[in-house]
């Protein structure tokens, strides 16, 4: 795939079109408030993995109306009793779950608690899942896929649901014992990249403990940019819906801003290190650049800057990004984060 969005001088200034609504922090508060009106119940249930450097538990707790979602989460063998982990929060990519019990790990092999969240609905492509989204809309008439389900309403958007358990995950971390709920770290790839930068801007000022945010080649971000440019991956799900559906295409816009990393992004407090890949034509580099550009430009600190941010940039890379490479980026960017 060659060079097919900006040049990076221009990405690096990108600013994206997406605004907030005017009732964005307002809505937000009001599902973040019912969200909270069902007993978390996070249950931590040990599992055989066969590994024998890693303990396993198997996660449920209580998201987005009560229903149960599903995780993992893997703990160091070796870790001194009594000590407390920083954990990483991990979310997953489109149609992936969270995968068999010992299928990714890295995360607890570099000694940090790692819960992986099984996403609702999810598991039917690359890593199996196993919870089930119970809503109403998940019958409604939609394109294949999840992007346009329950698009009518910002209400029954599939991604409120997704986000709301991904702000439950964290809160199940945070709860069991050998985890430090003061040194919380949201990460993920692609949709789950996306994920945590939503996670990112809604614990601020409703959640303490999380202390940064790693988004990699993240999805679901300038919806507007991506529904006209990306040849390839789940964007399209929309365009081809509007394709058929000539007259929602404002509705769906309005809907989909509630749910834009964008918005989501300007919001965030927390250290992140993004990345993005210039030859991505699943998540085109200029939607990541539009969310890091906008990322903790909400709020401002003491000194009047927003939150620290940095981005790692794959030239050669379409959608795969930094990979292996970035993964140690990341580790040193939470080993002096962490000290």
């Amino acid at each position: 795939m060659p060079l097919f969005d900006l040049p990076l001088d221009q990405l690096r200034n990108y600013t994206s079109e997406v605004t907030p609504p005017a009732d964005f922090q307002a809505f937000w508060d009001a599902t973040i408030e019912e969200a909270r009106t069902f007993p978390l119940e996070a249950v931590f249930e040990p599992v055989e993995n066969y590994l024998t450097v890693i303990d396993t538990f198997d996660v449920t707790f209580a998201g987005y109306g009560g229903a149960p979602i599903k995780g993992w989460l893997h703990l160091p063998a070796n870790r001194e009793p009594g000590t407390r982990l920083p954990v990483v929060v991990q979310y997953v990519g489109y149609s992936g779950g969270r995968g068999l019990v010992n299928q990714e790990t890295q995360w607890a092999q570099a000694g940090y608690a790692q819960l992986i969240m099984d996403t609702r609905g999810q598991g039917y492509g690359w890593k199996v899942g196993e919870t089930a989204d119970p809503h109403p809309t998940a019958g409604e008439v939609a394109y294949a896929g999840l992007m346009t389900r329950g698009a009518g309403s910002r209400e029954d958007y599939y991604y409120r649901r997704v986000y709301v358990d991904g702000f439950r995950a964290v809160e199940a971390a945070r709860s069991h014992p050998d985890v430090d709920d003061s040194r919380v770290v949201l990460a993920g790839v692609s949709q789950g990249g996306g994920i945590a930068v939503a996670v990112a801007g809604l614990v601020a000022g409703r959640l303490d403990g999380v202390i940064a945010a790693l988004p990699d080649v993240p999805f679901l971000q300038d919806f507007p940019r991506a529904i006209d440019i990306t040849p390839r991956g789940p964007y399209p799900e929309i365009a081809s819906f509007l394709s058929r559906h000539r007259d929602r295409y404002e509705s769906t816009l309005a809907v989909l801003n509630y749910f834009d990393g964008v918005n989501l992004a300007r919001a965030a407090t927390v250290p992140a290190l993004y990345s993005a890949a210039l030859m991505d034509d699943v998540c085109p580099p200029s939607t990541v650049f539009a969310s890091f550009n906008a990322y903790g430009s909400g709020r401002t600190d003491s000194s009047g800057t927003g939150a620290a941010k940095e981005i790692e940039v794959y030239r050669f890379n379409n959608h795969e990004g930094g990979q292996e490479h970035h993964w140690i980026k990341q580790l040193q960017f939470l080993r002096k984060l962490l000290g």
